[in-house]
């Protein structure tokens, strides 16, 4: 497992979670109360811009973190370009880029265990109906950490792959794949047997 926050650090880091992530959900609030495109490029070139403050280390790590999204924004462009709204099209696309580019911000300032404490603080309430938050807590760990090793691993299959095989990749790495996701499921299952369940 990995940790997504930045080794560089910022102002941000001390600042409380809470508060992140409710200015994330207000700056998303904002993103969609606007369609105009001159705003949408006024908000990527400031959430940039945010990036760009602690330095080009920070800069460069956030913008690599990004680059799966480039995918969507050419599909969605090719889309609008198609049905002749190309101006809708790059709202959406900015749209989207500013907003997980501020998630992630976030996420690369803030400590994973601080996010969790967090949402244990949001789940608090549904205690009352029986929900075991802690549970939930662990589930949205795993997920966060995760996440990023198994694209890694991905990854990893596909230039396997390519240094084999003159064929293209396409489905083929699917089974290894799913296979390597059950395997480490596997072995954080045991992990957490050994140390008490759930």
């Amino acid at each position: 497992m990995i940790s997504l926050t930045s080794p560089v650090e910022t102002r941000a880091h001390g600042w409380p979670a809470g508060a992140k992530l409710a200015a994330l959900c207000a700056a998303t609030v904002v993103l969609f109360a606007t369609d105009a495109l001159l705003w949408h490029g006024v908000f990527l070139a400031l959430t940039l811009g945010l990036y760009a403050l602690p330095g080009a280390l920070f800069l460069r790590t956030g913008v690599v973190r990004l680059k799966p999204l480039w995918i969507f924004a050419a599909v969605i462009l090719l889309w609008h370009l198609v049905t002749a709204d190309l101006l809708a099209g790059l709202v959406i696309v900015m749209r989207m880029m500013t907003a997980v580019a501020l998630a992630n911000l976030v996420t690369m300032t803030t400590r994973l265990s601080d996010m969790m404490g967090v949402v244990r603080w949001l789940l608090t309430p549904f205690r009352a109906f029986g929900l075991r938050t802690d549970v939930v807590e662990l589930a949205m760990a795993l997920v966060i950490r995760f996440t990023p090793v198994l694209a890694d691993k991905g990854r990893m299959l596909a230039l396997a792959w390519r240094a084999r095989a003159v064929r293209r990749v396409g489905w083929r790495i699917i089974t290894p794949f799913a296979v390597l996701a059950i395997d480490d499921a596997e072995h954080v299952a045991d992990a957490l047997r050994a140390r008490g369940g759930l």
